[in-house]
């Protein structure tokens, strides 16, 4: 690990020495659970702030508590379809944009 008086130079360095080198399948996993706890932590911060229980979360969106207690601690991830729901029953939505402009 490369670092400078306690900051990262290169923390793709620090991904590989902790994860593996990028592709490989245990840097594959640990990407898709980061990305899993994150989406999980959006979830359960716009389900708080919009002052939202599990319970009647899981009742706008067909599921049960307990499935959103599992999507919100990152145990599961929830398919496309269920997470849109939860965004549009949070209030919330999604911007999708092409990043090549022709």
């Amino acid at each position: 690990m490369q670092t400078n008086n306690h900051r990262i130079v290169d923390y793709d360095l620090v991904l590989d020495a902790k994860f593996g080198k990028e592709g490989t399948p245990e840097r594959i996993r640990h990407e898709e659970e980061a990305r899993a706890f994150y989406a999980a932590q959006i979830l359960l911060q716009a389900r708080k702030e919009a002052k939202v229980s599990q319970s009647e979360l899981a009742q706008r969106v067909g599921t049960t508590k307990s499935y959103i207690s599992k999507i919100e601690n990152g145990v599961i991830e929830p398919g496309v379809g269920l997470f849109f729901r939860l965004i549009t029953a949070l209030g919330l939505r999604i911007d999708i944009s092409n990043p090549i402009s022709f």
